[in-house]
């Protein structure tokens, strides 16, 4: 368990003065100020970040510690005028070929824009993974200095006393609603951006009356390219191999960070996000189920009635299926049954209303230009119909606009009521045929609420199963804009006892929604729909491996104070030995930072490692980086531990978190194994993707052998990575796949030792497998919970009734053994999922250490 220690601290100008711990750790109190001031408190683009750090896990974690621009704080008015400075002209980017915009060309063309008038501003909201610049552009009435700090004065309003704020005439009046327009999320659906590009320039050209009343009354704010390396690439991920629109809950990524700042600081009240490519043209709401977090009675309200107006826009363009090939727009809430939910907030119009937007869409353009098409058509052909989607992504934007602009009052009312619910701790209003009228075909189908905890309690002390985790969570939760206090004495609630210094997360908070839908279970759903679009089960309070206890009902009377930074957990005992957990990633990434030094360090029987004393200066340093704490030990290592070099064919989420953990990963394929890959550098082989061992040539083939039957290690997840141990001869354990389409967060037994020591009593899985018939001498390390082991998510049996959660009960989800001189182990969870289920990371670095 956990326990709050002082840390010991070495100062980059005097790191020969250590200050040693003087009080012990079971008595200590954490300080209120352990760290060196790191500076503004949210996060850096990991762009930046990645090009200060010595190492991809020191990135990552400087990423986690530092900043994106904060846009609410710039002190002037509008225009906020600046000259961009363009990229070089990249001929290759994939833009072209359609007719459309290429990044390069988007710097000078937002220039001009600037010098239209006194409309149009340019922020930099952040730098994507490859280092672009990702542009935000205001269009609005002129503002000075002081009638934009009266706007921020609002908004804050709004957010934090609604209540007074629905009273106020003043915010009646003369508050500006914001909208939010993010384009090209996916990289390779493109036409958002330029459709907002032309819709900036006639907006800063027009002299109607009805365009400056529009602009007098409400701020527009484009996200022009959310993705600037894939739409170079003509990639739907980012430069790390991210699908952006998966990663809102866990902004991993530094373009998800640049828009949840947006969200926060500019606090939209309406957002669609531009996509392709549906025919017709898909316009959310959406089918079930319907997220239970939301205040969904005013979201649908509005989302609906917006759809309607830009399905209007869209039809009215003329385009027909017999013409152009371009069908009717689509509107699923009412046109579909299900297959195309808003359960999960890792789509951004799912995150937005989190935030305060009671109206955010999806919408998908008709007309296919990407992948095959864009390879296989001729260029007329596919500027022909790129032209259709510029033109429908207009169409849509003009009317969002229109209809803020008209329901402006209640838009902002509704946004306003979101909040004052969440700060009286009101019940959710469950959605009808009465509480939203106009609305047609409301069914039970339809009605998703939750009851919202009291509070939820990340306590301190020895009932925190990591420190390191549970700051982690709290600065994430903190980035979200949730507020977080924490306890000035020790205090019962719930009929619990907690520390003095244990975190509060009051669910009587204008974002109580997204601090539930962060730290909540979830719920299994698999009885609701028969599928579901994404996943189902996200818990940070279950999977970021900190210990989250919900308190339901009664007073909150505990004294406390709000905090802006988590309290540092970083820890080095004063004399003796060290002990490192490796329960956290960041513990494993600070023991990879030793062995990568040439420090001697030796694995115990329970996994974890044992630093000598002699390199408690270096661990001193390592404390304040991680935020990690090295206990004291006598416990002596059992087996060297060697610096970790990993050949991995995995998942780019995988990859990252392997960084992250500070591994250095070499991809690899079954083509990069044929072509000869050199083992001589690679000290475990990690299989989750991409390798098909019955597919190596003979060459390939003995060299990986060679490699085996020198010791090398193997991990492999997943069906991908039960058939390569199979066919390799590795394991003698029979892989049984689960529903295909199965994820969420599961309920398991650990063994302990060297891969599950510590590790949490829940893990993730997607497309689950579990293993039977084991051998002699093949270890269960984890086991599926028996009994109900789904704690939310979505996993049915297959129609023959196999695959199921009852199937997988009881048996084994992560096993290891000895196949000669190799050590494998083999996961049926999925345990570095998009880098989210960060609790679970240190079991499969524990794997490859050996």
């Amino acid at each position: 368990m956990g326990i709050p220690r002082p840390i010991l601290i070495a100062t980059a100008s005097t790191l020969s003065a250590l200050l040693l711990a003087s009080a012990s750790p079971a008595t200590a109190e954490p300080k209120q100020d352990p760290k060196p001031d790191p500076g503004p408190t949210r996060e850096h683009d990991a762009a930046d970040a990645g090009r200060a750090a010595k190492s991809p896990a020191e990135a990552a974690a400087r990423a986690l510690k530092g900043q994106i621009p904060d846009l609410a704080k710039h002190t002037g008015g509008y225009p906020r005028e600046q000259v961009l400075t363009p990229e070089p002209a990249n001929p290759a980017d994939k833009s072209i070929k359609l007719g459309l915009t290429p990044y390069h060309s988007i710097a000078p063309k937002l220039n001009s824009l600037q010098k239209l008038g006194d409309r149009v501003s340019v922020e930099i909201a952040g730098r994507s993974a490859n280092g672009h610049q990702l542009y935000l552009v205001t269009v609005t009435a002129p503002e000075s200095a002081g009638e934009a700090r009266r706007q921020e004065r609002m908004r804050e309003r709004i957010e934090n006393s609604p209540a007074a704020a629905a009273k106020d005439k003043a915010i009646k009046r003369d508050y500006k609603t914001p909208v939010l327009i993010n384009n090209n999320i996916h990289g390779n659906e493109w036409e958002g951006t330029d459709a907002a590009l032309k819709l900036i320039e006639e907006l800063a050209k027009a002299k109607d009356e009805k365009s400056e009343d529009l602009l007098d009354h409400n701020r527009l704010y484009f996200n022009v390219t959310a993705n600037p390396d894939g739409r170079i690439a003509g990639t739907r991920a980012n430069g790390n191999g991210f699908d952006l629109n998966r990663d809102m809950v866990t902004a991993s990524q530094p373009e998800d960070r640049a828009i949840r700042q947006i969200a926060i600081d500019k606090q939209p009240a309406v957002m669609i996000d531009l996509h392709g490519y549906v025919n017709g043209t898909l316009i959310e709401p959406t089918t079930p189920p319907h997220g239970e977090n939301y205040e969904y009675d005013l979201f649908l309200k509005n989302a609906y009635a917006n759809a309607l107006g830009m399905e209007a826009a869209v039809n009215g363009l003329g385009y027909t299926k017999e013409k152009d090939g371009v069908e009717p727009a689509v509107i699923p809430f009412r046109d579909q049954e299900e297959g195309w939910d808003d359960w999960p907030p890792v789509f951004t119009p799912q995150f937005m209303p989190f935030q305060g937007a009671v109206a955010a869409h999806t919408i998908e353009f008709p007309m296919t230009v990407n992948n095959e098409e864009y390879d296989e058509l001729p260029v007329p052909e596919l500027r022909r119909r790129s032209a259709i989607n510029v033109d429908i992504a207009g169409a849509v934007m003009r009317a969002t606009l229109k209809y803020t602009d008209e329901h402006r009052s209640s838009v902002l009312a509704d946004q306003i009521e979101t909040f004052r619910r969440g700060v009286a701790g009101a019940e959710q209003v469950p959605i009808s045929e009465e509480t939203v009228p106009g609305v047609p075909g409301i069914g039970p189908e339809d009605v998703y609420t939750t009851k919202f905890p009291r509070a939820y309690v990340i306590p301190a002390g020895h009932a925190q199963r990591s420190a390191t985790a549970a700051a982690r969570l709290v600065d994430h939760l903190l980035a979200n804009d949730v507020k977080v206090e924490r306890a000035t004495r020790d205090f019962r609630l719930g009929g619990r006892s907690y520390a003095k210094g244990s975190y509060v997360v009051d669910l009587h908070q204008s974002k109580r929604g997204m601090a539930n839908v962060l730290l909540a279970d979830g719920r299994d759903i698999s009885d609701k729909v028969s599928v579901m679009y994404d996943i189902s089960g996200w818990s940070l309070g279950r999977l970021w491996g900190a210990t989250v206890t919900p308190v339901q009902g009664g007073k909150l009377d505990v004294p406390r104070r709000p905090v802006h930074d988590a309290t540092a957990a970083g820890y080095v005992a004063p004399r003796g030995d060290l002990r490192l957990r490796l329960e956290d990633p960041q513990e494993v990434a600070a023991l990879n930072s030793l062995l990568a030094d040439g420090i001697s360090v030796r694995r115990a029987a329970d996994g974890s490692a044992i630093v000598p004393s002699s390199a408690r200066r270096r661990a001193a340093r390592l404390a304040v980086k991680y935020d990690v704490a090295f206990d004291a030990t006598k416990v002596k290592g059992v087996a060297p531990l060697h610096r970790t070099r990993v050949a991995a064919a995995v998942e780019p989420g995988e990859l990252f978190a392997l960084r992250e953990m500070g591994f250095t990963v070499t991809p690899v394929s079954t083509e990069a194994l044929n072509d000869g890959f050199d083992w001589a550098k690679t000290d475990a082989l990690f299989v989750s993707s991409g390798l098909d061992h019955a597919k190596l040539n003979a060459a390939a083939k003995k060299a990986l052998k060679a490699f085996l039957t020198g010791g090398g290690r193997v991990v492999a997840r997943g069906e991908t990575g039960a058939a390569f141990n199979a066919d390799a001869g590795l394991l003698a354990a029979k892989a049984v796949a689960g529903h295909g389409d199965a994820n969420g967060v599961v309920k398991v037994v650990n063994a302990g030792g060297r891969v599950t020591g510590g590790a949490p009593a829940h893990s993730f899985v997607y497309s689950p497998v579990w293993f039977t018939d084991l051998g002699p001498g093949v270890r269960v390390d984890q086991s599926y919970a028996t009994g109900d082991l789904l704690v939310s998510g979505h996993w049915r049996a297959l129609e023959d009734g196999s695959g199921g959660p009852a199937a997988a009960a009881g048996k084994a989800s992560v096993v290891s053994g000895k196949a000669g001189a190799a050590r494998v182990t083999l996961f049926g969870t999925e345990p570095l999922f998009r880098d989210h289920p960060k609790g679970v990371f240190p079991q499969v670095g524990r794997a490859l250490l050996g």
